[in-house]
Order: C-alpha cells, then sequence, then structure tokens
C-alpha cells in the first residue's frame, strides 16, 4: 500500500505522517516513510529526534558538495540515506536538492517518482508531501493507493486541502482530514469548504501541540490522547482493521 499525505504548509501534516506510520507499525506492518517535504521534520514526528533528523538531511546535502557519492538505485537510496525509526519503522529524506544532476536518482528524484517506483513488496510506503499543491498535480493515476489530505480551519490550510481534494480525486482514493478540531464550529467551517466529503475528525489536542513543541513524537508523549487515538484508528482503517468504537 503506497499512502501519500498532502496539505499546507503548518496543516498538520507531518505529524499525521509520523503518527500514523507508527501506528501501522505497531499493528504489525512494515513500513517506509518517506520525507520529501522542503522542510523535511517527519523525523522529529517518528521520534527519531532533531538531530538524527538534521543529520539525514546533511547526508542529503552532502551530495551537492561532491562529499556523498550518489546512489543509482531507488532501493539504494532507502539504504543509504535512510534511518531506523522507532517501532521498526524506516524514515527516508527523499527531498530534492539545489544543483541535482538530471537522471541522478538519489537527488534528482521527485516524490510522485518515488511513489510510482517504490515496490510495496508487502510493506507499507507512506511520503509525507512537499507543501502545497505541487505534488498532487504531478501525481500519476496508480503512483498512490490513497491520499491523506489534512485540512485545518484557517481559510489558507481550507482553500489548498479544497483543491488537493478536487485534483486527486480523479486519480485515486482521497480521504479528508478535519485536523484541530476544537468544536463544531471548526468542523463545520472545514464542512462548508470541502462539502460532500466525510471527514475524519482530529482533535485539538494538548498533546500533540506539546510534542511539537518539545520535538518528540506524539505517540511517545500519550498514545492515548485523543488526537492520538483518531489518528491511530486511522492507521487501522487504511489497513483494513475494523476501527475501535
Amino acid at each position: 500500500m503506497k499512502i501519500a499525505v498532502a496539505g499546507k504548509g503548518g496543516a498538520g501534516k507531518t505529524t499525521v505522517s509520523g503518527t500514523v506510520a507508527r501506528a501501522l507499525a505497531r499493528a504489525g506492518h512494515s513500513v517506509l516513510a518517506l520525507d520529501a517535504d522542503a522542510n523535511p521534520m517527519l523525523g522529529v514526528s517518528l521520534g527519531v529526534g532533531a538531530e538524527q533528523t538534521d543529520l539525514l538531511l546533511g547526508v542529503r546535502q552532502g551530495l551537492e558538495t561532491g562529499e556523498v557519492e550518489h546512489e543509482p538505485t531507488i532501493e539504494g537510496m532507502v539504504e543509504r540515506f535512510g534511518a531506523d525509526a522507532p517501532d521498526g519503522v524506516r524514515l527516508v529524506v527523499a527531498s530534492r536538492i539545489d544543483g541535482d544532476s538530471p537522471g541522478c536518482q538519489c537527488c534528482g528524484v521527485s516524490p510522485d517518482q518515488l511513489l510510482r517506483e517504490l515496490e510495496d513488496g508487502g510493506r507499507t510506503v507512506l511520503c509525507d508531501l512537499e507543501a502545497g499543491l505541487g505534488t498532487i498535480l504531478r501525481l500519476a493515476p496508480g503512483n498512490a493507493d490513497v491520499v491523506l489530505v489534512v485540512a485545518n480551519p484557517a481559510a489558507k490550510a481550507l482553500e489548498v486541502a479544497r483543491r488537493a481534494v478536487a485534483i486527486a480525486a480523479d486519480k485515486t482514493e482521497v480521504i479528508v482530514l478535519a485536523n484541530r478540531v476544537r468544536d463544531d464550529a471548526d468542523l463545520e467551517t472545514i464542512r462548508a469548504a470541502i462539502p460532500d466529503r466525510e471527514l475524519v475528525v482530529i482533535p485539538e489536542d494538548a498533546t500533540i501541540a506539546r510534542a511539537d513543541r518539545d520535538g518528540v513524537a506524539p505517540i511517545d508523549l500519550d498514545p492515548y490522547s485523543p488526537g492520538v487515538k483518531a489518528l491511530v484508528a486511522l492507521a487501522d482503517r487504511l489497513a483494513g482493521a475494523p476501527v475501535p468504537a
């Protein structure tokens, strides 16, 4: 299964990506998490920590200076530019770099190409996309089995989410996440912007806010907080397991 997570920067897509990846791994799935954002912070949400995340980014940037040798294969990227995260998740920082070499897999690869060419091989591939609509516009049918579109009640986030849903719905299954919902008014704001779509509600959660502040994984801080529980339930749904009541 291949999952792409889209949304405006700051909407919460990286927290969603990290928590869903960890929940899938805890349920026994082999998970490959790809950080394709220009500001790669998925390692923090996965629980790798800011220091290790920076080290992975530094390896990517070393391609530009010639300090790191290029890798000609996609699977080689997974091995050389990745790190093991908690619960057995494999994290790969796969953001593009400046001055990439045309045709080079490790520095010129795009998120949509990664999703297309990576064989799932019984594993779940989850990609935290770059913020905005760029990758969704390029995404070809079949490159992802499902796109999670993260929306929160802010006007700009809703506009990006609305457009992402419209673009992705012609290519694959789309699930809309109503994130950081504080009350019924927030939920109605999101529903009005993205009508005729089921919304998976992720409530506002002090645990997630504290995890973001402290640079830790929300699922490690409190796996039973309301927002984390909602994301774990989403992971169960994606995996085909019954969603707890």
